[in-house]
């Protein structure tokens, strides 16, 4: 069984340079490089993640998801990590995937097929770490998201909506005495 080597680069707003080399047996599933990816970044396993095979510039294809969150609704089989070989999305020599790690911190991992091997391996290998995912960046990466959503609470508190009069009388009497057809 061959084995593929994939690059798995962070992609970052600092633009560092933090990737990872993985080999993994392509008759392997998803979930198998999820699990690796997640513990050579050092991330926990506790967050929603998905899959994109990828096109040469990045573009979102087919999503391949950690569950089906259908709940039966949709009439489209969703393909699910545990459940699909990587084999079965390899397309071209250069395969490249998009990973979403945790939707709400939109972590994005940009994986490329390094090569494949004639080499054995049982379970996904490191074989390259370069760069490391320091507390500064995932930092960076909470302030980025926080300032994307909005603060309900203060949104909804009375110095955010301040309904005072900010124009004097003689304002209002020119917008009372104008005649929009009078041009």
């Amino acid at each position: 069984m061959p084995a593929l080597k994939f690059r798995v680069l962070l992609d970052s707003i600092k633009k560092e340079e933090i990737f990872r080399d993985i080999i993994i047996n392509d008759s392997d599933n998803f979930q198998s490089l999820y699990n690796c990816i997640l513990v050579s970044f050092g991330f926990d396993d506790n967050e929603m993640a998905s899959f994109y095979v990828s096109d040469f510039e990045w573009n979102k294809g087919l999503e391949i998801s950690l569950m089906d969150m259908t709940f039966g609704e949709d009439d489209e089989v969703v393909e699910i990590m545990s459940d699909t070989l990587i084999r079965h999305h390899i397309e071209s020599p250069k395969q490249r995937y998009i990973l979403v790690h945790n939707f709400m911190d939109m972590w994005i991992f940009l994986l490329e097929m390094q090569e494949i091997s004639s080499k054995s391996v049982t379970e996904p290998e490191v074989v390259l770490s370069v760069g490391v995912l320091t507390e500064e960046l995932r930092k960076t990466k909470k302030i980025e998201n926080e300032d994307l959503q909005f603060d309900t609470e203060k949104m909804q508190s009375e110095s955010e909506f301040d309904f005072e009069d900010d124009y004097d009388e003689d304002d209002l009497e020119d917008y009372y005495s104008m005649d929009e057809y009078d041009m």
